[in-house]
């Protein structure tokens, strides 16, 4: 018998003849004070976000493709990484192929080992989905998955980020209840509200030390 089966026998047999603690959890604790009208969640999201420098855009399920284009003009960034197998990978692609002039479009579509110098030194920005986000504390939800890692929001010094109104939620607990976290923890959820910062010993602020310098979130408001 290995010693994690002996550790966890000693500790089931210590717990027999023992009555459990009845769970007094209140959900309402969790929940009421950090419940708002529909109406009311894109502006705390937005008060939240934009008080620790991330950058809100609202836009329409029909119009967040010309906005990035004028976003990428704007800061004059020569290239974009996408995932070209998403939903918002073939749009923007599809918008890019009627606009030649516009910043280079690069696809995520190899491992890392191939490429890392690359992606780690000539990655300007990227473009990708989120799962959603909470507005009681101005987060945005993050979920990687094989055709977009991780390194997308995390690598490139401008990252923007596609979110549906639809999908901004109340608070945390209402996030693990929707996604049933209970049942099966995610393996690589995050929750991101602002770009990379860091004080240091210094203690002076500074941007990008460890992830994208600037978030840049659209907000689709079509339903």
């Amino acid at each position: 018998m290995s010693a994690k089966h002996t550790i966890l026998g000693k500790l089931r047999k210590s717990l027999a003849g023992t009555t459990p603690v009845p769970d007094n959890f209140d959900e309402a604790l969790v929940t009421e004070i950090y419940t708002y009208p529909a109406e009311q969640r894109i502006p705390q999201l937005r008060k939240l976000m934009e008080a620790v420098h991330t950058e809100i855009h609202l836009t329409s399920a029909a119009d967040w493709p010309g906005l990035l284009e004028k976003l990428l003009q704007d800061r004059q960034l020569p290239g974009l990484l996408i995932a070209p197998d998403t939903p918002h990978g073939r749009r923007i692609t599809e918008h890019w192929a009627n606009n030649p002039q516009l910043p280079t479009l690069k696809a995520y579509d190899r491992p890392v080992e191939a490429w890392k110098a690359e992606l780690f030194n000539d990655t300007p920005a990227s473009l990708t989905a989120t799962l959603g986000a909470i507005a009681a504390t101005g987060s945005l939800i993050i979920w990687p998955t094989p055709q977009e890692p991780r390194l997308m929001s995390l690598v490139p010094p401008v990252h923007f980020a596609l979110l549906k109104a639809s999908e901004i939620y109340d608070n945390f607990y209402q996030v693990q209840q929707q996604f049933a976290w209970a049942q099966g923890m995610p393996t690589n959820a995050l929750l991101v509200s602002g770009p990379s910062k860091t004080a240091d010993i210094e203690q002076v602020l500074a941007y990008g030390a460890h992830g994208p310098k600037d978030l840049v979130v659209l907000i689709l408001e079509d339903q």
